[in-house]
Parts: structure tokens; C-alpha cells; sequence
């Protein structure tokens, strides 16, 4: 899995419309180590300001993603838990939509997707805040509150929006993209993802603990309310990155973390490093084939669901979930 995470992002660099050989994508990437050979400038700008930026997105997205959905499955024991439980990309997405709508333009549509998912947590964890009642329960609940809430929202964005130029920006940004994948847009959004995905790693052996009853793991000297809250916050500021920068991707929080369990088994310690590399992969192969199947590129989360629903099924039968 190592070796893919080297050989797959120089594949991908390759592939494409304008085809580019792998000498040239490593002239252009290292050009002292490559000899000083000199490179095409039209090559050099495909793939250094073009398809790199796409390429780390796609790695960072499938892994953020992949890792926020195992971390959320474990906290809330539910095997149907995606990063999108607490409405952080419904929140985003309205961000999204409403800077669109003013005319905001990419880094502080960016910006305001990111603050909005953030906000939505934040009242996630506000409303949850009921004496007498499972914290578990009550954040899954005030999460579909809040995510219905900001659906509705986006919604009305979207009937208010100008039909003829506004609407259609909003439509393919909900239907999720990498197209828009900049420099200064990584700049921006990678640290968060980055961030979270390292405190999701430094706890993943707490999250076996967080799997029991509260008492328990308090038992096992777990502070759980700590634990809890520095988990939701990484898988937060995940999500919201991702949903600032992609739009909406489903299925990847979803998928990745039962075929990680399905590998390696139900050990955190090994789920949450397999589904960092698998998310970075699975989102790889999805953004290679958007952008080079057709002539227009097809929107990433057409693609995920395309894959991602039958390759769920075949994993309930693999262990048992639908029985014949």
C-alpha cells in the first residue's frame, strides 16, 4: 500500500487528455535530479499547476474523508456514520452556495464554506448539551436537525438564484469537483485536513476504547469527554475542508472504513492508517477517471456513488450484513 501511494500519484500525473509520458512528468517535477533536461513549458504547466494540485487534493480528500468517517464509526458505534453525521458539509455546502450567490470570489467562497461547516458543529455540540440523556444520541440527533436545517437553506439559495448563471454554478459545485483545485486553494484547506487527520492518527488507540459504554472506558482511564471532543473536532475540520474545496463527495467516509475493517480487521490501530491510505487511493483512481473519461469532465460524486453503492452491497454479503 506504501508502494501505490508513491507509484499511483505518477500515473495519475500522466494520464489525461494531453497525455504526457512519465520522463517528462518526472523532468518537470524534479529537474535537477532529471539531469537538467529541459522540458516542454506546456508540459511543465499541465503538470505542475494543472494536475499536481489535483493529484494532492484527491489524495488528501480521500484520505481526510476515508479517516473522519472510521473515527466517527467507532465514537458513535454506528457502522452507517459518515463525516457528514454532525451536518458539517450540509453546512459547508451552504456556505458554499451563499457566497456563490453574492459573488464572492473562489478563496472566500472557500472561506465562507469552511466557517459555515464549522458553525455547524458548533451548534451541534450546543444543542447536545442535555443533562440526563446519551451525549452519543443526542449530538446523532441534533446532527440531522442541524444538517435538515442547513439543507433547507441551500435550497433556498438555489430558488432565489439566477436560473441562467448563478444556478448552474451551484448545481455542479453541490455535484462535487476537483476542477477548481489550486495552489492557493491546497494552501488554504490542506493544514485543516492535514491537522485533523493527525490527531484522528494520534488517537486511534483510544478509539477502541471509545467503542464501549461511557463507564467503561471512563474505567479504562479514557477521559471520555475530552477524547469525544478533540475526535469531532478533527473530523470537523476535515470535512469542512474538504467540502470547501470539493463541494459534496459522498460514499468515500462511508465505503472506505468498512473495506479497511473488511482487510485488516476492527482494530483501530490498524482501520485508521488503512483508510487513510485506501481514501487517498479510491479518491486518486475517482478524480483520474472524471477528468479523463469523457471530453467534459464528469462531477466526482456521480462516480462515487456509481462505485460506491454496489461495492457496498458486495461488502454487506462479505461479512454477513445481507443474508441470501
Amino acid at each position: 500500500m506504501a508502494a501505490l501511494l508513491l507509484a499511483a500519484p505518477l500515473a495519475a500525473l500522466t494520464v489525461g487528455r494531453f497525455p504526457v509520458s512519465i520522463s517528462e512528468t518526472l523532468a518537470a517535477l524534479f529537474p535537477y535530479i532529471a539531469g537538467g533536461r529541459e522540458t516542454d513549458q506546456m508540459v511543465r504547466d499541465v503538470i505542475l499547476n494543472i494536475r499536481l494540485p489535483r493529484v494532492l487534493l484527491a489524495m488528501l480528500a480521500g484520505a481526510g474523508l476515508g479517516v473522519a468517517g472510521g473515527a466517527f464509526q467507532s465514537l458513535f458505534s454506528n457502522p452507517l456514520a459518515t463525516p457528514d453525521t454532525l451536518g458539517v458539509a450540509t453546512g459547508a455546502s451552504f456556505g458554499a452556495v451563499l457566497g456563490i450567490l453574492l459573488g464572492l470570489p473562489s478563496p472566500l467562497v472557500q472561506l465562507s464554506a469552511l466557517l459555515m461547516g464549522l458553525l455547524s458543529v458548533a451548534i451541534v455540540a450546543a444543542v447536545s448539551r442535555v443533562r440526563g440523556s446519551s451525549p452519543v444520541i443526542m449530538m446523532i440527533l441534533a446532527g440531522m436537525v442541524v444538517s435538515a436545517l442547513f439543507s433547507a437553506l441551500v435550497s433556498l439559495v438555489k430558488y432565489v438564484a439566477d436560473p441562467q448563471d448563478v444556478l448552474p454554478a451551484i448545481t455542479f459545485w453541490l455535484m462535487g469537483s476537483l476542477s477548481s483545485a489550486t495552489r492557493g486553494s491546497l494552501a488554504m484547506g490542506a493544514p485543516m485536513i492535514i491537522f485533523g487527520t493527525a490527531l484522528i492518527w494520534l488517537l486511534r488507540w483510544k478509539l477502541n476504547a471509545m467503542t464501549l459504554s461511557d463507564d467503561e472506558a471512563a474505567s479504562l482511564g479514557i477521559n471520555v469527554k475530552r477524547i469525544r471532543l478533540l475526535v469531532i473536532t478533527g473530523a470537523a475540520m476535515i470535512t469542512g475542508s474538504v467540502v470547501s474545496m470539493c463541494g459534496l463527495i459522498g460514499w468515500v467516509g462511508l465505503l472506505i472504513p468498512h473495506a479497511a475493517r473488511m482487510i485488516f480487521g476492527s482494530d483501530n490501530r490498524c482501520v485508521v492508517p488503512a483508510s487513510i491510505v485506501l481514501g487517498a487511493l479510491f479518491m486518486l483512481a475517482i478524480d483520474t477517471a472524471a477528468r479523463s473519461l469523457t471530453a467534459s469532465e464528469i462531477p466526482a460524486s456521480i462516480l462515487t456513488s456509481v462505485i460506491g453503492a454496489p461495492f457496498f452491497i458486495l461488502l454487506l454479503r462479505k461479512t454477513g450484513g445481507v443474508r441470501g
